[in-house]
C-alpha cells in the first residue's frame, strides 16, 4: 500500500474529517499548495475557498472560511474558523447573501460595520468561485 497523508480539518463546531487520504489542496494566503505524505514541515493561514481531500481516486471538497493549515511529521491539520461541505452549499443562497452584504456595504452608518460588511462581501464571493469550479 502506497504512503497515506494524515489529515485533520476541525471547525468550532466539530471535527469534519479525521484519516488518512492520498493529497490534500489548500487556498494558502501565499497561494494554493498541495500536500502529500511526507511533506516538510510548515504552517500557513488560510484564505476563503475550498479545500480538495484527494483519495484513491475520489475528490471531496469543502468550503474553508478563516483558519491556518500545519504540516508536522504526523500529518496535516487545518483549524478552520468555519468549514462547509461544498454540497451543502446551495448557489442561489450564496448569491442572495452576497447581494445583500454588498448592500450592507453601501449603507454602513460607521467604519465597523463597513469592514464587517466587506468581510461578508470577501467570504461569499470566495464562495461562488469556489461553487464555479
Amino acid at each position: 500500500m502506497a504512503d497515506k497523508l494524515h489529515f485533520d480539518l476541525v471547525s468550532p463546531e466539530r471535527r469534519l474529517f479525521a484519516g488518512d487520504v492520498d493529497q490534500v489542496a489548500v487556498p494558502g494566503e501565499e497561494g494554493d499548495f498541495g500536500v502529500l505524505p511526507n511533506h516538510a514541515p510548515f504552517m500557513s493561514i488560510i484564505r476563503p475557498g475550498a479545500i480538495a481531500v484527494m483519495n484513491d481516486g475520489a475528490v471531496e471538497r469543502t468550503f474553508i472560511h478563516g483558519g491556518f493549515a500545519e504540516v508536522t511529521p504526523a500529518g496535516l491539520t487545518i483549524l478552520a474558523e468555519e468549514a462547509i461541505p461544498m454540497a451543502e452549499l446551495d448557489a442561489g443562497e450564496v448569491a442572495q447573501a452576497l447581494s445583500d452584504a454588498r448592500e450592507d456595504v453601501a449603507t454602513a452608518k460607521d467604519e465597523e460595520e463597513r469592514e464587517q460588511a466587506e468581510a461578508l462581501v470577501v467570504k461569499y464571493e470566495a464562495m461562488q468561485a469556489a461553487l464555479a469550479n
